[in-house]
């Protein structure tokens, strides 16, 4: 299918921080093509599957992780660019590496970090993401990172849009090599922003109603999940509350997709971009919920924060694993020799680079390998079975 004008060339990228050499063209694969197979194939990424998405430890096989939340992702966002026009390969592979720089246990994990780093500059995991991706993933032999190309790099810098204040993390990149985040992020990232609401929007309901801290009652609460629930029963009046639930959500995601071609289709007609350059300089992203879904989306996220986010179970779960990143932090920094053999040796002698690379080391950890270590530098700590 022919790209829009306005839509990611790869012929056209800026290209790479590290030319590539000749040896390293291997396969009939254009640069967005090029960088969704670096991720897939690095480690950041398959660590994805041992990393929280809503649930620590879930107590079955069927709820999501950082890694399937990332597939589904990839799928939407995949559907949008097509319909739009847009480079499907770059989009995926924004998709597929967007949540790369989260730590162990989420949410818990990253304000744990944070707090532990707070006189090293913090710890942001949209910049974290960069970070691994320039410079802690390095499988090459002649450079840091994956040398991803430069519109996958501003892309995952700004798919939350415009960057006014970069944390640190972010600011290193930047200098290093601009990635001009005072502009709109193109349109494959704003894509891939809203292609993660969709999914975690719904297939966190999904997954909280399967383990029983949702009800469908509760859930039909919010006026968006009442309508797709009524529309479904109105075709399956015999199908039981529980089969009846995978309709709500594909149905809802569906809703959801169609209403964003719809606002986006419109936008990007009454602002006739011409170019990327076009889109990098419009004043308001392009991507979007109309008015009224973007409000209904609202709506669903406040119930999702009040009812399974901030449940009592979760919350105790929460406490346990910011528990864990502190403890782990705090015992690294105050004795940097029980870090393993290898990040031992590599750590820095001055401030505020010796506290990043301890927090590099502890981000980079699945929720299991966090749980295993805290045991065996820290102490005990009880945990949902399985861990």
């Amino acid at each position: 299918m022919a790209l829009a004008p306005f839509a990611a060339d790869p012929a056209r990228s800026r290209g790479r921080r590290h030319p590539l050499s000749s040896a390293s063209g291997r396969g009939q694969r254009d640069e967005y093509q090029r960088d969704r197979d670096r991720i897939v194939h690095s480690i950041a990424f398959r660590r994805l599957r041992h990393k929280t998405q809503v649930f620590v430890a879930p107590d079955g096989d069927h709820f999501r992780v950082r890694l399937t939340h990332s597939l589904e992702v990839a799928q939407i966002g995949r559907t949008i660019a097509r319909a739009l026009g847009l480079n499907e390969d770059l989009t995926e592979a924004l998709c597929l590496a967007h949540d790369i720089g989260h730590p162990p246990f989420g949410h818990a994990g990253e304000d744990a970090l944070k707090e532990a780093m707070a006189d090293a500059g913090g710890f942001d995991h949209n910049a974290h993401t960069l970070r691994v991706l320039t410079r802690l993933e390095s499988p090459y032999l002649h450079h840091p990172g994956l040398n991803l190309s430069w519109e996958m790099l501003e892309g995952l810098a700004k798919h939350n849009g415009p960057v006014a204040d970069p944390p640190w993390a972010l600011a290193e990149i930047d200098a290093d090599w601009s990635l001009h985040l005072n502009g709109q992020p193109l349109l494959e990232a704003q894509v891939a922003a809203l292609a993660d609401d969709i999914a975690y929007d719904n297939h966190d309901i999904d997954d909280g109603i399967r383990a029983g801290l949702l009800s469908i009652e509760e859930a039909r609460s919010v006026p968006l999940v009442a309508q797709g629930w009524d529309a479904a029963r109105a075709r399956w009046a015999d199908c039981s509350d529980a089969d009846l639930l995978g309709e709500l959500i594909r149905d809802q995601i569906g809703r959801m997709v169609a209403d964003l071609l719809d606002e986006s289709r419109r936008r990007i007609a009454a602002a006739t971009p011409r170019s990327i350059g076009d889109i990098r300089a419009a004043p308001a992203p392009l991507i979007a919920f109309s008015p009224e879904m973007a409000a209904a989306e609202r709506a669903l996220k406040r119930f999702m924060y009040a009812k399974l986010y901030h449940h009592p179970q979760q919350m105790l779960v929460a406490e346990q694993a910011h528990r864990i990143v502190a403890g782990l932090a705090a015992a690294y920094i105050a004795e940097p020799q029980a870090l393993p053999d290898d990040w031992r040796g590599r750590l820095p002698t001055e401030e505020p680079a010796r506290t990043r690379h301890i927090g590099d080391f502890i981000a980079g950890m699945t929720d299991r390998y966090a749980v295993a270590r805290y045991r065996e530098v820290v102490g005990p700590i009880d945990m949902p079975e399985g861990v």
